[in-house]
């Protein structure tokens, strides 16, 4: 469903990414891993095409309409309610009030319906931009980052939205640092260390591998393994 083969990216003399490849399969949560300023945003930025790339190519099974995109700019509307936010998405699709509706139940923002954008926390306007993201129940869901501003409650409800939805058939492209939301919410991972693809393949046989660790979520001991710095910077 999602497919890099040997992209390069550079910034001018800087080399961001350096011949990544790998393919996130139809229905699954695949996980991108990597400190800040490793490559996962630009990767992101890639396959939705708000980049070009500099060399090699790169697939994504499902057109713009049928895909979600939460990245770090939220591009809400700040004067406009949840509820109407969400409004202006939905009338572009077609989607009705009982789902819009539900879909801030979801993220827990249904007591937050008429409150307006600038009177939400950075958590809060998280929450709202992952509703926009998947209200039209998208073949491809990309997430930057979805739960870097959450409380554990809140993580863990966003964490069901998104298992609920690849049993519905969407393939989710997750960027992330935290080796235990990656431990349990993907099927597959690729860890990335300056723009380079360092590992890949099933979070508990990456372990095994390695044999890091007494338990399976301590993804940091193999990074440091790999590449001799710390996941988490």
């Amino acid at each position: 469903m999602i497919q890099m083969t040997n992209i390069v990216k550079r910034f001018k003399e800087q080399t961001v990414l350096a011949d990544v490849s790998f393919e996130a399969k139809p229905g699954e949560i695949f996980g991108l891993l990597g400190p800040s300023g490793s490559g996962k945003t630009t990767i992101i930025n890639i396959l939705t095409g708000q980049l070009k790339a500099d060399g090699g190519s790169y697939f994504v099974g499902a057109p713009p309409l049928q895909t979600g995109v939460l990245l770090d700019d939220d591009g809400l509307y700040p004067s406009l309610s949840c509820l109407e936010n969400l409004n202006v998405f939905a009338t572009l699709y077609g989607i009705p009030q009982s789902k819009v509706k539900q879909t801030l139940k979801d993220v827990g923002l249904g007591d937050a319906a008429k409150k307006a954008v600038t009177s939400l926390s950075k958590g809060m306007r998280q929450r709202l931009s992952i509703a926009r993201a998947v209200l039209h129940e998208p073949k491809v869901l990309f997430l930057d980052e979805p739960t870097s501003a959450l409380d554990p409650a809140t993580a863990k409800g966003i964490h069901g939205l998104i298992q609920n939805l690849c049993k519905n058939g969407t393939t989710v492209f997750l960027t992330t640092h935290n080796m235990e939301e990656a431990t349990k919410l993907c099927n597959h991972i690729a860890m990335l260390h300056r723009g380079k693809i360092v590992e890949h393949g099933v979070p508990r046989e990456i372990c095994e591998r390695y044999n890091a660790v007494k338990t399976v979520s301590d993804l940091e001991s193999v990074f440091i393994q790999l590449t001799g710095e710390e996941l988490l910077v």
